[in-house]
């Protein structure tokens, strides 16, 4: 058993050395680490503040009383409805494609295209997430804050958004470690993040498995470390509740 295991070592050995240490490619790997944390990052900002554009308008214009609908608002919801059933109806890499090959075709920095393409497709999934959590707010909250003389928009800012984003954080969070996760489709029209690295590093040495399985283990390093926060996170917000 013992000389299996070191026959194995001998011969997984090299193969690690020339995926991790040769030529300083374990450089490569954390340059690629970088980008993936920032596509991901920058992509959820966007998305966020796209995703709570689109809720409080949806918002708004379900929230109307009879007889007093605003045209504008309701134009504004049908643009929404489409963005939202359109981006959630299509396959990401796709919608990558599109922004890549047919909006930026001339664009050079793949790495911002892609960008804009997972913010653009994590707006509309946020945007249903928040929605969700708006609606979960007592609508007498609402009613309290009118009755105080403050605006729609005031009310939503300082009232019904504080209260909502309890309730949508951990829905938050598992749109971050699937947008982290989803960053990897860059690769395919050539944003240099890790799934880039890697397989280019596999097509130097002709061998994939070390490369692959090393950015498996990133992946889920980042995954694991992140949900760990999300949930201490959460613990604080629950204990603050209970003050």
């Amino acid at each position: 058993m013992f000389q299996s295991l070191i026959d194995w070592l001998d011969r997984i050995g090299p193969r690690l050395h020339r995926a991790f240490i040769e030529g300083d490619r374990w450089k490569l790997y954390l340059q690629g680490l970088g980008t993936t944390m920032e596509l991901t990052v920058v992509a959820l900002i966007f998305g966020v503040l796209l995703g709570l554009v689109v809720a409080v308008i949806r918002s708004a214009h379900d929230q109307q009383r009879i007889g007093r609908r605003n045209f504008l608002l309701g134009v504004l919801n049908v643009l929404c409805q489409i963005y939202t059933t359109v981006i959630r109806g299509t396959p990401m890499l796709v919608q990558l494609f599109i922004w890549t090959f047919v909006i930026f075709p001339t664009q050079r920095n793949k790495v911002l295209v892609a960008i804009i393409g997972l913010g653009v497709n994590s707006g509309a999934y946020v945007a249903e997430i928040i929605r969700g959590g708006l609606m979960s707010v007592d609508a007498g909250q609402s009613e309290a804050g009118r009755s105080l003389g403050l605006g729609y928009f005031d009310t939503m800012r300082f009232i019904v958004i504080p209260q909502a984003f309890k309730n949508i954080l951990p829905s938050l969070g598992n749109e971050f470690i699937t947008l982290f996760k989803d960053t990897s489709l860059a690769q395919a029209v050539g944003g240099a993040e890790m799934l880039y690295y890697a397989s280019t590093i596999g097509g130097r040495t002709f061998d994939y498995m070390p490369p692959l399985l090393g950015i498996a283990a990133m992946y889920l390093a980042v995954v694991i470390v992140f949900t760990w926060l999300q949930g201490r996170l959460e613990r604080r917000l629950r204990e603050s509740d209970r003050r």
